[in-house]
């Protein structure tokens, strides 16, 4: 398969870029989500929410942040 191969009017590496974004994108809402409802399931409070949320949700954090510093830099 060359990359003049179109899916959706889009390049075949257009296509897989667009869904790698989205599909991140999904699965960190989701992950939000279940933090969020494991907070509200433990009766967590505020301040528990809030460290589960800067606890559980460094990880994902730090994901988007190292994307963000490489298009700044411009290493791809």
């Amino acid at each position: 398969m060359n990359n003049e191969d179109f899916i959706f009017g889009l390049s075949f590496t257009e296509f897989e870029e667009l869904a790698l974004q989205l599909g991140l994108t999904g699965l960190m809402l989701f992950m939000v989500f279940i933090i969020w409802n494991l907070g509200k399931e433990s009766k967590a409070g505020r301040y528990g929410m809030m460290w589960l949320f800067i606890g559980l949700g460094v990880g994902f954090v730090g994901f988007v942040a190292k994307g963000i510093i490489q298009k700044l830099l411009g290493i791809e």
